[in-house]
């Protein structure tokens, strides 16, 4: 059982320790999101840290502890395939130290040289396994071995106080009614909430997960940590396939009807409306805290809140499945397989079924060889949700047999 009596204390050291750094990231006012949830909406900035995310104070803080604990240590060693990396890289160039970072060989490449560009000649990358667990395995064997001092992402002390830097930082800019988390592993949820306990008991916290990586629910279900069969890595920087042990001795106190969960592509949906309105790039993990506010709407109405926006490290090579997802999130965007008949002029009979917003944005015959009827795997973009409903049932009237394969994610990983 970990000593959380002096968290509180620690928290703010680590604060005065992440100024060496850089400044308080900002909580900025969000007057367009404050209007439609009709509350009081700040956003803490933690994806305008140097790294773009809150990863770097944990691994800052951690750092340091352990090197006041045993000054001889002279080599960090972590396993991790984004912002955990990143924070370590950056960590140890600031001082002086060398570090050895795993990452999958899966890893994008845009990661792996963001990662080197801040660790410069301080660090040295490995890749190594295709999965996280086998990267994980191979860099606590080489730390064993190499005599090295382990950074955990999450599931450690010292990380949970310095990961609190936020919530300090946080009541020195604004005074929240509600605070919106993302949790993954847990440091920065159970930093914040042991803070805030402490300093601000009367704030309310929400927490939100990716549906795709319900750790903590699974966790409060079991009475302990759990592991997850599988996860939906989509949402990288939180789909965690187990709460960490320290973490969950806070999170298991907080109300299950404060744990909420958001799907991927409704996540997706957020990101692009922060992106198009307001011109800021979050990460899937960064926008979780803003998606969730849709399921709190009357909880929040006329209070101050902030929602900690946790990073904006995000490959834009990503954007166009992010749209995409979003346009099937918001019924823009629909994928179906049509029984075609194979007669001259079949294509322009249906073709004429479309409306003055409806676009063909993908058309392959799946059978090519039916003498009769072929299969055809159509998408369809549109403006309005509604344009469905009538497309539909022209297609219904002409006498067609169709399926929508949208919703199905089975079939549409093998088709799309």
């Amino acid at each position: 059982m970990a000593d959380f009596s002096d968290f509180t204390r620690r928290a703010q050291a680590a604060e005065t320790l992440v100024r060496r750094l850089f400044p308080p990231t900002p909580c900025l006012r969000n007057a367009h999101l404050s209007h439609a949830y009709d509350c009081d909406l700040w956003l803490k900035r933690e994806d305008l840290t140097p790294v773009r995310s809150y990863k770097l104070r944990g691994a800052w803080n951690a750092m340091i502890r352990a090197r006041e604990r045993d000054p001889d240590i002279s080599l960090f060693v972590c396993a991790s395939a984004g912002n955990h990396a990143q924070g370590v890289a950056y960590a140890c160039r600031q001082l002086g130290v060398r570090g050895v970072i795993f990452m999958p060989v899966t890893t994008p490449q845009q990661k792996i040289d963001k990662t080197r560009t801040f660790g410069g000649d301080w660090i040295e990358i490995r890749l190594t396994g295709d999965y996280f667990d086998r990267t994980l395995e191979a860099a606590r064997q080489y730390c064993e071995e190499a005599q090295g001092y382990f950074l955990a992402p999450f599931d450690d002390l010292d990380v949970m106080e310095g990961q609190a830097t936020v919530a300090v930082e946080m009541l020195t800019q604004v005074k929240p009614d509600v605070v919106v988390l993302p949790v993954g592993g847990g440091g920065l949820s159970a930093g914040v909430i042991a803070y805030l306990r402490e300093v601000s008991p009367q704030t309310e916290v929400y927490l939100v997960e990716p549906t795709g990586g319900m750790s903590l629910a699974a966790g409060l279900e079991a009475g302990e940590p759990v592991t997850l069969r599988q996860i939906d890595s989509f949402v990288d920087g939180a789909a965690v396939a187990r709460i960490g042990a320290l973490p969950f001795e806070i999170l298991k106190t907080v109300p299950r009807g404060h744990v909420l969960t958001s799907p991927e592509d409704r996540i997706c949906s957020t990101m692009v409306e922060l992106l198009n309105v307001e011109g800021i790039v979050l990460e899937p993990a960064g926008a979780l805290s803003l998606d969730a506010l849709q399921d709190i709407r009357e909880a929040i109405r006329g209070k101050t809140v902030v929602c900690v926006a946790s990073g904006g490290n995000f490959d834009f090579e990503r954007l166009p499945e992010v749209r995409e997802r979003a346009q099937r999130f918001r019924n823009l965007k629909k994928y179906f397989i049509l029984r075609m008949p194979q007669r001259p002029g079949a294509l322009r009979d249906f073709l004429d079924l479309l409306g003055p917003e409806d676009d063909i944005a993908r058309f392959e015959y799946l059978k090519k060889s039916a003498r009769n009827f072929g299969s055809v795997l159509i998408g369809i973009e549109t403006k309005t949700p509604s344009n469905f409903e009538v497309l539909f049932a022209k297609m219904d009237a002409a006498g067609l047999v169709y399926r929508d394969i949208t919703g199905d994610q089975a079939l549409s990983e093998f088709v799309l």
